[in-house]
């Protein structure tokens, strides 16, 4: 009986991270390149579509990870959100409002307008500190090429001190080899950023998360991890017929975690790594056709399929 009493006090959260595929509002900013996302575009983004992408986004999130805590997530980073009043809308949609989800969002120099966002069930992190850290790139021909900024989020998560830096690296779409560097670029400023922590304090336990478009074998990645021998949980994941995205049926694992070692540490009240995992449930499949088993994205090119996202999250359990 102690046994059970003692089992029942162990604490897991479900870490989550999800790249929710252009989650737009319907509203043409004149700042940004968002013009495929409003009702009059070729992909004709109507409210009723928009309203559609929260509700199965809200039903996604509030499932990660279930299995293993049977609850919702305690914090969700996401890449490819527009704007805060998209962030109002998700935690407000049917099946997140009954959580206590509030948002750190900051807008980025990204051309289309896209950044990215941490969620947190504050009754479970309490933010201390958020900044944003801007990836200088320039382009072949010298100008400035604005990506998304890297989002660092310190608080008090189950009373102990956690750092969580959510990341949506440069794609790939001029060619993997071709923007390379771009990452490279990336990935150093990151280091930049666990330096500035670890400087505070030695033993600062971080999360790294995000979607690096790069895998987990790729010298972007490789490098970080190098860099303050941080552990990379997904590498044993990636297989030939499993990832978090797919293109031209080749699998990738863009979405990632690395963490510092000291989530290993058996002391009392302190966080534990548990285990990590590809939330990629039935649901969030393509059900059948060429594509079966990929993910069930919103759109394909132009063409609205209704679906959730082009990537699956990803998860890790800690326990206290």
């Amino acid at each position: 009986m102690k046994l059970n009493l003692f089992k029942s006090k162990v604490k897991r959260h479900a870490i989550a991270f999800y790249n929710i595929e252009n989650l737009f509002d319907i509203y043409d900013d004149e700042l940004t390149r968002d013009d495929d996302f409003v009702p009059t575009s070729e992909k004709r983004w109507t409210i009723k579509r928009y309203k559609n992408k929260l509700r199965k986004i809200g039903y996604a999130i509030s499932n990660i990870g279930k299995k293993d805590t049977k609850k919702h997530p305690a914090i969700v980073g996401l890449a490819e959100v527009e704007n805060e009043d998209v962030l109002k809308d998700l935690v407000a949609s049917k099946h997140l409002e009954e959580y206590n989800y509030k948002f750190v969002h900051y807008d980025s120099p990204d051309e289309r307008g896209i950044d990215v966002a941490l969620l947190y069930d504050e009754t479970i992190f309490k933010v201390a500190f958020s900044k944003t850290f801007t990836v200088d790139l320039l382009d072949e021909d010298g100008d400035v090429d604005y990506t998304r900024d890297i989002l660092l989020v310190s608080g008090l998560f189950e009373g102990l001190e956690l750092h969580l830096i959510v990341n949506h690296w440069p794609s790939r779409r001029s060619g993997d080899v071709e923007t390379e560097y771009k990452r490279l670029k990336a990935s150093q400023k990151v280091t930049e950023v666990i330096s500035e922590l670890k400087e505070k304090d030695p033993n600062a336990k971080v999360i790294v998360m995000g979607d690096f478009n790069d895998d987990p074998s790729s010298k972007s990645i490789k490098a970080l991890e190098l860099s303050h021998g941080l552990f990379n949980p997904m590498q044993t994941l990636m297989s030939h017929d499993r990832g978090t995205t797919s293109y031209h049926q080749k699998w990738n694992l863009f979405d990632q975690f690395l963490i510092t070692h000291n989530f290993f540490e058996r002391k009392k009240n302190t966080l534990r790594y548990v285990d990590a995992n590809i939330f990629d449930e039935d649901f969030l499949k393509e059900f059948d056709g060429k594509y079966k088993g990929s993910p069930y994205r919103t759109y394909v090119g132009k063409r609205y399929k209704g679906g959730y996202s082009d990537h699956f999250p990803v998860y890790m359990i800690l326990k206290k």
